[in-house]
């Protein structure tokens, strides 16, 4: 079956930095647009990161500059790589094919806390 198996969350402080992997087995990933999602409590699943059809890169402006969106197709693995995180970051992170995003349905995301 699908799998997708999201890691590398963790705490931070403020200005820190993690990288967020995403690994994927069971369907074909190198012809999978994907993307990264987050879920803080009490606030609904938001796109972050996505790859775009044409092999564009979009994300949230609350993240540009800041974030970087990666792939390795011969490792079945996307990255997310953060910098100068923020506690606005702090959210559960979760990698799902864009034309089904969603947070949770697929894998069982990574924490991310940032403290101020």
């Amino acid at each position: 079956g699908v799998h997708l198996v999201e890691s590398g969350g963790g705490s931070v402080q403020a200005g820190g930095s993690l990288r967020l992997s995403c690994t994927a087995s069971g369907f074909n990933f190198d012809d999978s647009v994907m993307g990264w999602y987050r879920q803080a409590p009490g606030n609904e699943c938001e796109l972050v990161s996505a790859f775009t059809s044409d092999g564009r890169t979009i994300y949230a402006d609350s993240v540009k500059g800041r974030f970087t969106i990666s792939r390795d197709n011969a490792k079945n693995t996307m990255y997310l790589p953060m910098n100068s995180l923020k506690p606005d970051d702090t959210a559960g992170y979760y990698c799902a094919p864009v034309v089904s995003w969603s947070c949770g349905s697929w894998g069982q995301g990574t924490q991310v806390t940032v403290s101020s």
